[in-house]
């Protein structure tokens, strides 16, 4: 079996793997020593790599400039993201060929920043951070999380993590999923058509749930207006599964006590979003799965146990199925 890696052109970004975490990872793996692993960076060794690979590696922002191409051998093409809802339509995705995502790679360090936005909204430190800035000596008390009210939108890994830690701090998590499936983390677990009757009872809302077609604007309008005026929201899934406008409305009348958001539905978020500048608001540029540390590094373990799947006839992992929509 060919595995080809294809890195960006330029070096040093996000997602580049190197010689040495290859290695590192195979003898993790338990790779069959006859697995032949390349590694390119530009388009020559891409083109050279895909007359024999059997599965490719390859970040989301190539993909379209390298795909479709002739690859005869191709069983399986994995990108180092969760969500690959950005690469629809997927007519460059080969007939039979299964597409992998690295779904389980950044649940430690999500986990961490989900626990980080539930301090910051539970000690207003939106507000302290403006005050410093301006130079204002205001004092915002704030509350432990213990006993706090959490509703996670989203039971994957990034939800499911989240849920972890939060018991660790004593919260009362409910769970909102497409079932009412129990969740060892939860209190209680309801489907997406019961979620309007747990936001009145939340005390922090996170979302960490992928966008389909079912979850665009799954947090409208209306459904803010459900949520306790003290309510703090935290967007780690996808900024098209809220309404940011009607969040702004909400926090510059009060409405709402703050939010913590990663992910936005304009990424790089424009210079002149009313987000900026709303209140109780803290702005992060989607960072919150990306730990420079281990991303590749577990993306790679991912890969090399499908390799291995495949190779046993077992089926793989990771799958994302284009009609769900993860």
């Amino acid at each position: 079996m060919h595995v080809h890696i294809q890195n960006e052109q330029e070096t040093g970004g996000n997602f580049e793997v190197s010689d040495s975490m290859i290695a590192d990872a195979r003898a993790r793996s338990g790779l069959a020593s006859d697995t032949v692993v390349t590694l390119a960076h530009d388009k020559a060794g891409f083109r050279t790599a895909m007359e024999t690979a059997g599965f490719l590696l390859i970040p989301v922002p190539i993909v379209r400039e390298l795909l479709p191409h002739p690859a005869p051998h191709l069983k399986a093409i994995m990108c180092p993201s969760a969500g690959l809802e950005a690469l629809a339509p997927y007519e460059w995705l080969p007939t039979g060929v299964a597409l992998l995502n690295n779904s389980g790679a950044q649940t430690e360090k999500v986990g961490e920043y989900v626990v980080m936005a539930l301090l910051m909204l539970a000690n207003h430190m939106a507000g302290t951070v403006r005050s410093q800035r301006d130079r204002i000596w205001k004092r915002e008390l704030g509350t432990p999380l213990r006993g706090g009210r959490l509703t996670i939108v989203g039971l994957g890994s990034l939800g499911g993590a989240a849920a972890r830690w939060a018991t660790t701090f004593g919260m009362k998590v409910t769970g909102v999923r497409t079932s009412d499936r129990p969740h060892v983390d939860c209190e209680q677990v309801v489907s997406f058509a019961s979620i309007d009757r747990v936001l009145p009872q939340t005390d922090f809302l996170l979302i960490a749930c992928p966008l389909t077609p079912s979850t665009a604007n799954l947090i409208s309008r209306e459904r803010l207006a459900l949520l306790p005026s003290h309510a703090g929201v935290i967007n780690i899934g996808r900024g098209s599964v809220l309404d940011e406008d009607a969040l702004c409305d909400a926090l510059e009348c009060g409405r709402l006590g703050g939010a913590v958001l990663d992910v936005f539905t304009t990424e790089p978020l424009p210079a002149a979003h009313r987000l900026w500048d709303a209140p109780g608001v803290l702005v992060t540029p989607h960072i919150s799965a990306h730990d420079p540390n281990t991303l590749m590094p577990r993306t790679l373990d991912i890969l090399f146990s499908n390799v291995r799947r495949w190779a046993s006839g077992e089926a793989m992992s990771n799958r994302y199925v284009i009609e769900r929509g993860y």
